[in-house]
């Protein structure tokens, strides 16, 4: 369970990265790219943040992913100059991709009966016999 501590030091991580990574997309000229931090959290002795990104378009989420780790001094360094005032030392950045947004596409689709298991047996795993 995450701590208030840990929770405040998540938000402030999450809104400077969003500024950094956004700024980035900007300075690039990338267009038609969305990348959202949408969690960080904090391990309990603050040494390591996990960052997990939401990118749209989703086919392009692994190469970002990439990218995004190539340049992490980089961000990491970013990341200390607008936080050393609040924190003495930046935590170690891991970055994943959320992909929370396809489990609930998926919630959707199944309960709009559009992947139905009755009408649709190749849905159901096959049952192993012994």
């Amino acid at each position: 369970m995450e701590t208030n501590r840990q929770k405040k030091i998540g938000s402030v991580l999450q809104k400077d990265l969003v500024d950094i990574l956004q700024g980035e997309v900007r300075k690039n000229g990338l267009s038609n790219l969305v990348i959202s931090v949408s969690k960080v959290s904090v391990t309990t002795d603050l040494g390591v943040a996990r960052v997990y990104l939401s990118v749209f378009p989703q086919n392009k989420a692994q190469e970002i992913l990439e990218a995004v780790k190539s340049n992490m001094p980089l961000i990491k360094h970013d990341l200390s100059q607008r936080v050393k005032l609040q924190l003495r030392k930046v935590p170690n950045l891991s970055f994943y991709i959320d992909d929370s947004l396809d489990y609930i596409e998926k919630i959707d689709n199944a309960l709009a009966g559009k992947e139905n298991p009755i009408e649709n047996r190749e849905l159901l795993d096959k049952r192993k016999k012994f």
